[in-house]
């Protein structure tokens, strides 16, 4: 018989402190830490644009947003999660001297063929057990489209918004966002397949 070989998971603490000199990111999940990819000029563009115009529309009001170096924290019954976003609004921050955020109003996440697996599904089903998140917006790269997950009183209700004539409305934070902001000047050419 043989022992079974004991994992040596990573404290939340030691997470956190390693966080903060790190030069990559990592998420972490329950105890594993995962180095995050880099990403194409799309994908950080139209993170930027997100993050750029829905700042601007929160100026003077309660809610901020916040870039992608912001984590949030993701707590289950039997473990704590810390995510990425590519965007997040916060109204209800953690102290300015936290290195991450508990009470999401809104996230975004672009896709990418990378991502898409988990954007859509890991991330999409933790996230949603966040009480104050109103809205998970998923922003399509290679066309103009985002789904988006809204609270309702009858749960998550998915909504798809296409064309550069669309908006997305965020009312819960008080403002719209209209695709053609998202997708200021990305050209839409499909992913290039990755080498093997």
């Amino acid at each position: 018989m043989t022992a079974a070989k004991k994992l040596n998971l990573i404290s939340v603490d030691e997470y956190l402190a390693g966080e903060l000199t790190s030069p990559v990111k990592h998420e972490y999940l329950g105890g594993f830490v995962y180095a995050m990819a880099g990403a194409r000029n799309a994908h950080n563009l139209i993170a930027s644009n997100t993050l750029v115009r829905v700042g601007a529309r929160l100026v003077g009001k309660r809610c901020r947003a916040f870039n992608s170096d912001t984590k949030i924290r993701v707590r289950l019954p039997n473990q704590t999660r810390f995510y990425y976003p590519d965007a997040s609004v916060i109204c209800r921050p953690n102290p300015q001297s936290d290195s991450f955020q508990d009470e999401p109003a809104v996230l975004f996440e672009v896709l990418s063929r990378k991502t898409r697996r988990i954007d859509e599904g890991e991330k999409k089903d933790f996230y949603l057990t966040i009480p104050s998140l109103a809205l998970y917006v998923l922003i399509e790269q290679d066309v103009p489209a985002v789904v988006a997950y809204r609270r309702t009183e009858q749960g998550f209700v998915r909504e798809v918004h296409q064309g550069l004539d669309a908006v997305l409305p965020l009312g819960e934070i008080e403002v719209d966002l209209p695709l053609a902001e998202i997708y200021d000047g990305v050209e839409f050419v499909p992913e290039p397949e990755e080498a093997e």
